[in-house]
């Protein structure tokens, strides 16, 4: 699984880093989507689908 970031959309509201911050942090204005491991990918997928603005993507 990979998860991506559209900087164009994010808000910063911090949401996805504070449900898996092994996954997402803030940089620059925006969140950032690092390595998903198969331990959080629950995680992951909550933090796409709990995105008020949808500015996270999941890849299989």
């Amino acid at each position: 699984m990979k998860a991506r970031v559209d900087e164009n959309k994010c808000i910063s509201c911090g949401l996805c880093e504070g449900i898996c911050a092994e996954v997402f942090n803030l940089e620059e204005g925006y969140a950032v989507a690092g390595e998903v491991s198969e331990d959080n990918e629950s995680l992951v997928i909550e933090a796409c689908d709990s995105c008020p603005v949808e500015a996270i993507s999941i890849e299989e």
